[in-house]
């Protein structure tokens, strides 16, 4: 079985901290978003190998992180785009991989940005039970939220109807971009695209695929997070921390009072100042401020302000 860890997204939403570095990089507790990932298909001896699906932009950067990591498996396989118009789209993108990679096995499908509550060895467990695609589906909860995904309808754990981002959702159940198609359903991906169907949405590939065959739903409780916009991203982090803080060895804190889900990267330092449910990254310098709902990006000096909702880019100073 092989495994695509979806890269290639710019991430405009979440600028300036993601311009110059993926996403999937921010961290969350000692590690990043990618390596719970990586981790889980590292672990799963079903997978013999992972392929990492970015963009030509931050592909050196890919290559170095999976240069000092520890992990075996994944190796990158770039898409020929450098920006965020010249895109394939997300089925495109994996057509694309499965021709150049020469895949012939069954396939697993995961974006980099989530953040599950599952492992994913109880999806493939799903997957190899079913037979069939497969795609992991969570309840919302908010049919205000669900307009933003691609909702599912079931039969038990069949999909009997997909709705693409819809203004008016019939469920709260989304589908969250973690799939599984088997062997014989590859070629499949050409198929839909030279149909000239929708090359971008996953969601309207695997409505395509439901109304030829049977796709099932592995449902799960517990959280999961779509990391696309700077509140999403503290959600995550909140969530991993539990209400604790996080705060590297090689970090500074004096005189300081830190709340709830603060996370406090190497080589920062936090002087007569307070922290609430923000992210302050590597070699920050943070002194008599009061900061809530924020993130500070590398090499930023803050001092005497009160801040509130921001998102600060890196190398800024400001007092």
């Amino acid at each position: 079985m092989k495994a695509v860890v979806l890269a290639g997204g710019y991430a405009t939403r979440m600028w300036p901290i993601t311009k110059d570095r993926p996403k999937m990089f921010l961290p969350v507790g000692d590690g990043t978003v990618i390596d719970i990932i990586f981790d889980d298909l590292e672990t799963d001896d079903r997978i013999d190998e992972v392929f990492v699906s970015t963009n030509e932009r931050f592909a050196d950067d890919f290559e170095a992180f999976l240069a000092d990591a520890p992990y075996e498996k994944p190796t990158v396989s770039v898409e020929e785009t450098v920006a965020e118009d010249e895109k394939f789209g997300v089925v495109g993108a994996l057509a694309q991989l499965i021709e150049r990679e020469g895949v012939e096995d069954d396939l697993v499908v995961i974006a980099g940005d989530n953040l599950l509550s599952f492992d994913v060895s109880e999806f493939v467990d799903f997957f190899e039970s079913s037979g069939t695609p497969c795609l992991a589906a969570y309840d919302v909860g908010s049919k205000e939220r669900a307009k933003s995904y691609g909702l599912v309808q079931l039969d038990g754990d069949r999909v009997i109807d997909f709705q693409e981002k819809p203004d008016d959702p019939q469920s709260t159940l989304v589908s969250i971009a973690c799939y599984a198609f088997p062997a014989e359903t590859l070629p499949d991906f050409e198929t839909y695209l030279a149909d000239g169907n929708n090359p971008d949405e996953p969601g309207w590939f695997l409505k395509w695929l439901q109304e030829h065959g049977t796709v099932k739903a592995f449902t799960f409780d517990g959280a999961w997070f779509d990391i696309g916009t700077p509140e999403s991203y503290l959600e995550a982090v909140s969530w991993h921390l539990g209400g604790e803080t996080y705060v590297h060895d090689d970090a500074t804190v004096e005189n300081s009072e830190l709340g709830a889900n603060v996370h406090v990267m190497a080589g920062a330092s936090v002087t007569d100042s307070r922290l609430e449910r923000s992210v302050v990254f590597s070699d920050a310098v943070i002194r008599d401020a009061d900061i809530r709902n924020t993130i500070v990006d590398k090499d930023t000096h803050i001092e005497n302000l009160d801040l509130s909702n921001a998102l600060i880019g890196a190398h800024s100073h400001l007092e």
